[in-house]
């Protein structure tokens, strides 16, 4: 049994991070580098002329004299903690698979409850603001979600009182493998609020896929294309657009095979087929699944069957 590439992909080891960031002075050098990609620009007037005041951990402008600290104007922002101890939090956040509480934030890096707490929702906040200020783009798979439970003698399925509706998006790269999501919470499944969401968090021109719930249609108010895929709908849900050419094509090799005028070499170009993302009920071989049912409506014939690209 092969295994899950996306499951057993390569990750950030610990061993790997404290190679990295195991020092104060690894972690100021990185800091400083992500902060000043281009080198040191002061906040003030924009000179690159600086000089460092070492008693004071302090950068100090050699044209206007404005001094600034490394770490002013970002989550560490007068933290008394060492950023050696700011990374790890941060590193332990963001790989764990399941999610890390405050509590086993604080057994790991030794601080208080209080802070653990602290310094995890600073790391959310940021990394929320962080995807605020980037839409997804490209191909991208949508659904509804609802965070919550029944309440006893309320209202089950969609609109409990009890049940906390939000977007749930992903954006997927050529192979349809994911590469970044946003998750939003939303008053409802209503067109303008879904059109408000799209224009906020998607880039124009994106191509959206969902399960076709009406009010996901919405999305080409931010100039996006959507195709709904009907799932659980019995017949129709393979009779939609993009299986219909493939039932046109069977139905004129069958009209060949009976007219007896099929070339010797038949070419079945794959530049028809259908940019096409796998949804919940469509397997990702399902191209390979067509193009199989074509090959057995031509094992009979005496002829040579070619794939160009």
């Amino acid at each position: 049994m092969s295994k899950n590439q996306v499951q057993f992909q390569k990750g950030y080891s610990v061993v790997e991070f404290i190679k990295d960031y195991g020092t104060e002075e690894q972690c100021s050098q990185a800091l400083f580098k992500w902060r000043w990609p281009d080198g040191f620009r002061c906040p003030g007037c924009g000179s690159g002329r600086y000089t460092v005041i070492k008693t004071r951990n302090l950068y100090q402008c050699s044209t206007c004299h404005h001094q600034t600290s490394l770490i002013s104007g970002t989550i560490f922002e007068q933290t008394k903690l060492p950023l050696t101890t700011w990374f790890l939090a941060i590193h332990l956040i963001t790989q764990a698979k399941t999610g890390l509480s405050a509590l086993a934030l604080k057994r790991q890096i030794g601080v208080s409850y209080n802070t653990a707490w602290s310094m995890k929702q600073k790391v959310m906040q940021v990394m929320k603001e962080r995807d605020d200020g980037k839409p997804l783009s490209g191909v991208i798979q949508l659904d509804d979600v609802y965070w919550g439970g029944e309440r006893r003698g309320g209202k089950r399925g969609r609109g409990s009182e009890n049940k906390t509706p939000f977007v749930a998006a992903v954006a997927l790269d050529g192979n349809g493998h994911p590469i970044s999501m946003n998750m939003n919470v939303v008053k409802g499944f209503q067109a303008t609020e879904i059109a408000r969401w799209a224009k906020q968090h998607l880039e124009p021109g994106s191509l959206v896929y969902s399960d076709g719930l009406p009010c996901f249609s919405a999305v080409t108010a931010a100039l996006c294309d959507h195709y709904p895929i009907v799932t659980g709908g019995g017949p129709q849900s393979v009779t939609r657009a993009e299986f219909a050419w493939v039932n046109t094509m069977i139905g004129n090799v069958k009209r060949a095979i009976k007219a007896l005028t099929m070339p010797s070499t038949l070419n079945i170009s794959l530049d028809t087929w259908p940019n096409f993302v796998t949804a919940s009920t469509v397997g990702s071989n399902w191209k390979i699944c067509c193009l199989g049912s074509l090959m057995s409506l031509l094992e009979p014939l005496p002829c040579r069957v070619g794939f160009s690209n």
